[in-house]
């Protein structure tokens, strides 16, 4: 048995453990991978930022000390470590979500808390976009009207074109970027420089009350914005 020296003097960092745990899932967890994968799912989420927080498999397979209090060989370890998750899953702790990458599947575990049940529906709805390679995911529970309207007219929201679409939140109506959507569209320019060209203009111009259909008094064509298209 290795010996424990006890806590240091002075402030260490504490994590928040809710008074259920003590009271309903102490007393009924009787397997130790199970209980050791609990508690740590406890600390690693309270390390993270961000209201959505969840933990990753391969985070935890790459923490070396963790894994190595579950066995003595590595094959041990996995398997302790997945048998945990496991039970720790169908006992409704965690919430267990697949989320299948461009090039790879992630398992990514929530713990069973508003929060975390909120992330799982948005997931399981599609309503999340890419994040970067430390956080695969960049949640979205409630997408803005353009986030709709800029997938069902021009195409998949990858990380970069949300970022931008918020951007153009911040500088412009959102009636004004669903207007430039559709014109878009329907000059068959489905890009964000097109759409960022035609709110250039009504900002600089005035938007002269173009809706994104064209009228007899002003064909809002594509000649129009041709000087900012890039070809």
């Amino acid at each position: 048995m290795k010996g424990f020296n006890g806590f240091p003097p002075g402030k260490t960092p504490h994590i928040r453990v809710p008074s259920l745990f003590f009271s309903e899932l102490l007393p009924s967890i009787d397997h130790l991978a199970e209980m050791k994968v609990t508690v740590y799912c406890f600390w690693a989420l309270q390390r993270q930022e961000g209201e959505y927080k969840y933990v990753r498999l391969s985070e935890i397979m790459a923490d070396e000390i963790f894994m190595a209090g579950l066995g003595d060989t590595l094959e041990k370890q996995q398997r302790e470590l997945m048998e945990g998750l496991e039970r720790a899953t169908a006992r409704g702790t965690l919430l267990h979500v697949t989320l299948h990458l461009q090039h790879e599947s992630e398992e990514i575990y929530f713990m069973n808390t508003v929060n975390g049940r909120n992330a799982v529906k948005a997931i399981e709805s599609d309503n999340w976009l890419p994040g970067d390679a430390k956080r695969p995911i960049a949640l979205i529970i409630e997408r803005p009207n353009i986030f709709v309207v800029y997938e069902q007219n021009i195409g998949s929201i990858t990380h970069r074109i949300a970022d931008q679409l918020r951007s153009l939140e911040d500088d412009y109506p959102e009636q004004w970027i669903v207007d430039a959507i559709y014109i878009a569209t329907e000059n068959n320019r489905r890009s964000l420089r097109y759409i960022e060209a035609i709110l250039e203009r009504w900002n600089r111009e005035g938007k002269h009350g173009f809706t994104g259909q064209r009228s007899s008094e002003h064909d809002s064509s594509e000649e129009d914005f041709s000087d900012y298209i890039e070809r």
